[in-house]
């Protein structure tokens, strides 16, 4: 199966059954007395609010003051992916049937004045890899096209506890193996939003291009080397990538579990704070967290402040702005980045010495793990898991063209056996030296340059072109320094190449500082205001059309 881009949509003979695409039933206008329990028997009558760039507070204050419901909040997403979805994106993969009938619960609860989670009523995408008990998890893999997990993922559920609304699945590549393009054999492909030609990066393009469209108000994504924060800056949204052990990777399908991780992805940092409190914290279903326990901060909303850039030291690491290989407009917006973060009050030290390359040079880094990690995910899902071994998708047929390489690759790998049992051993992330080695030195050097965060471009190129996503393929830095180290980082958007591609700004700390990351891309945020959403998904008519 090939998907070389968008001309190949919906002509493969391995495509999804189309059933699984469920149309969103148009919103019903309810009765006046049902309207009362919401706000009561006077006031104005609630009305659908403009939801395109809404955020967390927008939707909820509205809720609270009943000047809008939550099935309209609901339903005005659903509006928006049925209006535009397919014929643009084709970043949703499947909706959640009980959306409206959680959203009708909530308006309930709001007009008893019963308490509501923290993430009440926020409609959310999630990454078609984290396990769903009520819709099908793919992993963008077309042998899991009938998938129903028996349970859901760590952050799924905790999203849920928090009375959030997950309104859609999301597109990925498939089996999460590019960092290039989001093209599945479950569900096929997905485009940037900003520039339907180009990519949205992988493996959480679906997300990327959903949230930055306005079909969901923040969503879930995965990232292993790249995936959140690659598709984030390529539509210019604010992604995160925890430190190693502060979230639980429990219920979503891995592709290397040493270094997994889930997050949020958002249109602002508030959003992502806020969710970000919600998913973050031990989980015993993941030992890795272990290691995390008690790291979590309170409420790390709590560090955002216009002014949080005052008086830190900021490092530039050169080594990821080559001038050889970086694409001359996006040098010249990240050193206008560089420039307002100085103007915000850090001291930026540029360059910040370190011989990153020293460290990518260390034997052992990556550990090609995929198919003991993908056994035990199948294991899991008990007796309806549909294969036990990963690789017996190579005798079905059930995999894409492109996805062939990286699945053989792994037929030498023992199919059971832990890989610090391997011969030679690949030890998992707290017990390599390698990986130990290189974030000692990592934060060994930024202890003696004073330094609170590091800062480059999340990637070095504009997002290649659909039809040439491996020709294209360069500047993706996030493979290089976060991954391996353990270390968090956040892309925050840094401004538009050649008139409309997103370009992100990325900035790495400490292990456990995820709270300053938030505080200085708050600060960096909201002193530059760069984010806007893409063209082509304008607000739709009060009967839903985008007329």
């Amino acid at each position: 199966m090939s998907f070389p881009g968008r001309e190949n949509q919906g002509n493969s003979s391995k495509s999804f059954d189309p059933a699984m695409r469920k149309k969103p039933t148009r919103w019903t206008q309810i009765t006046l007395p049902a309207l009362a329990l919401v706000v009561g028997a006077c006031g104005p009558d609630p009305e659908p609010m403009d939801i395109v760039e809404a955020t967390i507070s927008d939707v909820q204050d509205a809720i609270l003051a009943g000047t809008t419901t939550c099935e309209m909040v609901v339903q005005a997403h659903l509006d928006r992916i049925e209006a535009y979805d397919q014929a643009t994106v084709n970043a949703i993969t499947v909706l959640n049937p009980e959306a409206l009938s959680r959203a009708r619960e909530i308006d309930k609860s709001v007009g008893a004045g019963e308490e509501l989670g923290s993430l009440f009523c926020v409609p959310m995408l999630v990454k078609d890899n984290f396990d769903t008990q009520d819709m099908v998890t793919t992993g963008g893999s077309i042998a899991l096209a009938e998938s129903l997990p028996p349970d859901d993922a760590f952050m799924v559920r905790r999203i849920r506890e928090e009375d959030a609304i997950i309104i859609a699945k999301t597109n990925m590549a498939e089996w999460a193996f590019s960092p290039r393009q989001s093209v599945s054999s479950s569900f096929d492909t997905t485009a940037n939003a900003y520039d339907l030609e180009r990519v949205p990066a992988g493996s959480s393009g679906g997300t990327a291009s959903g949230v930055a469209a306005s079909f969901g108000l923040i969503g879930l994504g995965s990232d292993t080397g790249n995936s959140i924060r690659g598709p984030s800056s390529h539509l210019a949204l604010v992604g995160i990538r925890s430190t190693i052990g502060l979230t639980s990777r429990d219920g979503v399908i891995p592709l290397s579990f040493d270094r997994d991780i889930a997050g949020p992805m958002g249109r602002t940092v508030v959003d992502v704070a806020k969710v970000f409190n919600v998913v973050a914290g031990y989980d015993p279903a993941d030992p890795y967290t272990e290691h995390g326990r008690g790291r979590k901060e309170a409420d790390y909303t709590t560090f955002l402040g216009v002014d949080g850039l005052d008086g830190t030291r900021v490092g530039v690491m050169r080594d990821l702005v080559d001038p050889e290989a970086t694409d001359t407009a996006i040098a010249r917006i990240f050193e206008e980045a560089l420039s307002d973060l100085a103007r915000l009050g850090a001291e930026v030290v540029d360059p910040f010495e370190f011989d990153l390359g020293a460290q990518l040079e260390r034997p052992g880094m990556f550990c090609q793990r995929f198919r003991y990690d993908m056994y035990q995910y199948l294991a899991s899902l008990g007796d309806e898991a549909p294969m036990v071994d990963v690789l017996e998708v190579l005798e079905t047929g059930q995999y894409s063209d492109y996805a062939e390489r990286s699945l053989r690759s792994n037929i030498e790998r023992p199919l059971d056996t832990h890989p610090s049992q391997w011969d030679p051993p690949c030890p998992d992330y707290f017990e390599h030296p390698e990986r130990q080695g290189y974030l000692n030195d990592l934060v060994a050097a930024m202890n003696a340059a004073g330094l609170d965060a590091v800062v480059y471009p999340s990637w070095t190129s504009p997002p290649a072109h659909i039809n040439r996503a491996r020709q294209e393929y360069r500047g993706d830095n996030s493979q290089r320094v976060a991954p391996a180290t353990g270390m968090p980082a956040i892309t925050v958007p840094m401004g538009f190449s050649y008139g409309n591609l997103p370009a992100g700004l990325q900035i790495l700390g400490r292990p456990y500082s995820e709270g300053l990351l938030l505080k200085l891309a708050f600060a960096y945020e909201q002193g530059t205001l760069h984010r806007r959403p893409p063209e082509g998904f304008p607000a739709l008519g009060p009967d839903g059309s985008d007329d």
